[in-house]
């Protein structure tokens, strides 16, 4: 299974959250090269791709394996080592990137501290040196980051085939769904004509549903009017638009939330944060 690609694994020095972002002219490669786990480290598989090397890779690291144990590990184990290519950071930012002697050219990569980039079938070095320098240089969010660092790789030349798939995964612990586990971003374009670009339209979206916000505001009156009159016409409030903020009105606003799969931003009550107000706002005719 040769999964030519171009990616980026990091960790976040800010964070300690860990991460990989990846393109290819492959259907889903998200199901095949990225591999996290928080606390522990993260993998990209590629290039007649191994996926043992994911799960392998992070219990290796989990026992303490430095990235070179990792490789030396590899070797032993796989006697196609030299099809294979992989990149790998450690949750201490300890990196490595391996490029067998047998994978099809352009192949090579690129890692230091806290990140790896690598790519096999490529248009040249330029694409994993863009990636690199995009990623170093950009102040963004992690999870903006390296997506800005695929689109710079991918702009510089990419996958030579073309494009069909990426993926971007990032975890961090406690920062999953309902807080019960570590995997917060997990996005895929497995077949699109602008993979990457469809990423950056998904990972919007799942900022707005998934992202705990830090601050949220009372409603005005005005608002609870406006509010009670959309729930009402939606068959879930059946009171008057009168502009206090009641016990109806708060279990009519958590089945709206619901509906619209904004559960991880609301905590009951009048409070609500700008984005979801103005995301209902936008979605249900404010005026």
């Amino acid at each position: 299974m040769v999964v030519a690609t171009f990616s980026l694994v990091a960790r976040d020095p800010d964070t300690g959250d860990l991460g990989v972002a990846v393109a290819s002219k492959f259907l889903a490669v998200g199901a095949v090269v990225p591999h996290a786990r928080a606390g522990v480290g993260a993998v990209a598989t590629q290039s007649y791709a191994n996926p043992r090397f994911g799960p392998q890779g992070l219990a290796l690291l989990e026992a303490g394996a430095s990235p070179q144990g990792v490789l030396e590990a590899f070797r032993r184990t796989d006697p196609e080592l030299e099809r294979r290519q992989f990149g790998l950071v450690s949750a201490r930012g300890e990196a490595l990137t391996f490029t067998g002697a047998d994978c099809h050219p352009w192949a090579g990569g690129v890692a230091g501290e806290g990140f790896a980039a690598q790519g096999n079938l490529l248009t040249g070095p330029e694409v994993v040196e863009a990636m690199v320098e995009t990623f170093l240089r950009e102040k963004a969010p992690f999870p903006e980051r390296l997506l800005l660092a695929l689109r710079a790789g991918e702009r510089a030349g990419g996958d030579r085939r073309g494009k069909q798939s990426a993926a971007l995964l990032v975890v961090g612990e406690g920062k999953g769904y309902g807080g019960l586990w570590d995997r917060y971003v997990d996005l895929r374009a497995d077949d699109h004509p602008e993979p990457v670009e469809e990423l950056f339209r998904l990972l919007a979206l799942h900022r707005l549903l998934f992202e705990r916000p830090k601050e949220r505001r009372p409603l005005t009156a005005e608002e609870v009017r406006w509010l009670q009159g959309v729930l009402r016409g939606l068959g879930l409030y059946s009171g008057e638009a009168h502009g206090i903020f009641d016990a109806e009105t708060e279990r009519a606003l958590w089945a709206l939330i619901g509906m619209e799969n904004l559960e991880e931003r609301y905590r009951g009550g009048p409070e609500v944060d700008e984005a979801t107000l103005a995301y209902l706002k936008g979605r249900y005719g404010w005026s």
